[in-house]
């Protein structure tokens, strides 16, 4: 009996004994090597933020939305009655943008927005009359101390309830509103000075209506609120006046932006807009009389869940002297209903309809006719019907 104990015994220590020699000759683990921090992780860590997006449509009309200089017809046909989808039956690139920012709470920072495409090229010619696919569309230092901030560059208009970047907009095209009563950008100095947590006050001094820079002496001064007393209701009400280059007289513009949560899934927007300019209308007595007109618009945004929303925007504009029609107390109006879709948080499709009504043709019927000298007022249209498809990406 012990025999057998011993021999047991000595098979198990046999048995263990190579790989008790085998374990003590071989070398530690090696620990895992730290992880190392992502570049967007040091960038955050830094205070720094930096995104992007993309934008592209193909959109058709039945009339012509943009202008045409120099041909015979009323004064909108000038101008383009809608902002950046002035074309007809075509693809293309909306916006490409990235914003770099470090804002911090106390100190100095600073912001570079840099755009590309059709937007790019019809902002870059509305500031300088260049025809340039590349525009710097945001560009200033900042500083702040306390409830103060101040900004000193080139920035976006307080005004509107839209803004240029299409990701920051329901719809795929741009109100009327925007094309016709408000600024896009300026050039000056702006301090914003939160006296609570629920209302600022915001003034300025710029060179203008997207002007980057004059040659004369006179500025606009901007002055604005903005008060949030809930998450239900938010106000923003702004004011521009000064000299407009282009007329050489005083523009003055007051906009007033209501928004309200009136459900987590519905959101409604009243946006009112009222314009003057000075010394652009004959009068009988030989001289130039001022001119106004005033708008609204109204939106109505609902997210059925995370995937669908739909938003619809309905607004008039009332060119009461005929500044933008020619003639006196005339008006426009638009409708339009925009189909959001978002696979993923990253990427948006939207389709569009959109119809405007006026009671002046200005649309062209056929674009093809805005080349020829003997156009006349037969081939503008008082109506425009338009569809569109655009893909949105952010990152």
């Amino acid at each position: 009996m012990r025999y057998q104990l011993r021999v047991l015994v000595c098979t198990a220590l046999f048995a263990t004994l190579p790989r008790a020699l085998l374990a003590a000759d071989a070398p530690a683990a090696t620990p895992p090597a730290p992880a190392v921090p992502s570049w967007s992780d040091t960038l955050t860590a830094w205070g720094i933020s930096v995104n992007g997006y993309i934008a592209a449509s193909y959109y058709l009309s039945n009339g012509y939305p943009g202008g045409y200089p120099g041909v015979p017809g009323p004064v909108l046909q000038g101008y383009d009655v809608h902002q950046f989808d002035v074309r007809h039956d075509t693809f293309q690139l909306d916006e490409a943008g990235i914003q770099i920012a470090y804002q911090p709470k106390q100190g100095f920072g600073g912001l570079v927005d840099l755009i590309a495409g059709e937007d790019a090229r019809i902002l870059h010619e509305a500031e300088d009359g260049n025809d340039e696919t590349f525009d710097i569309r945001q560009a200033f230092i900042q500083y702040a101390t306390g409830p103060l901030t101040l900004i000193a560059g080139k920035y976006v208009t307080l005004a509107g309830a839209e803004v240029i970047n299409p990701t920051g907009n329901a719809n795929f095209s741009r109100s009327l509103l925007f094309t016709f009563a408000e600024p896009l950008t300026h050039t000056g100095v702006r301090a914003t000075w939160a006296l609570s947590d629920a209302f600022s006050f915001i003034a300025g001094v710029n060179n203008g209506w997207n002007t980057t820079s004059t040659n004369y002496g006179s500025k606009t001064g901007e002055v604005g609120i903005s008060w949030t007393p809930n998450k239900i209701f938010s106000l923003g009400a702004q004011s521009y006046f000064g000299k407009m280059e282009a007329f050489d007289a005083e523009r003055t513009l007051v906009d007033v932006v209501a928004t309200i949560n009136a459900t987590s899934a519905l959101t409604v927007i009243v946006n009112l807009d009222w314009d003057k300019q000075d010394q652009v209308i004959p009068t009988p007595g030989g001289t130039l009389g001022d001119a106004k007109w005033y708008g609204a618009a109204v939106y109505l945004n609902y997210g059925f869940n995370d995937h669908w929303r739909m938003s619809l925007r309905g607004e008039y504009l009332k060119d009461s002297d005929g500044f933008l029609t020619g003639t006196s107390g005339s008006h426009l109006a638009e409708g339009t209903i925009t189909v959001g879709y978002a696979p993923v948080k990253s990427f948006e499709l939207r389709a569009e309809l959109r119809f405007d009504s006026t009671d002046q043709p200005i649309f062209l019927r056929d674009p093809a006719r805005g080349a020829y000298p003997n156009v006349t007022p037969a081939d503008y249209n008082d109506s425009l019907s338009q569809i569109a498809l655009q893909g949105v990406y952010k990152f």
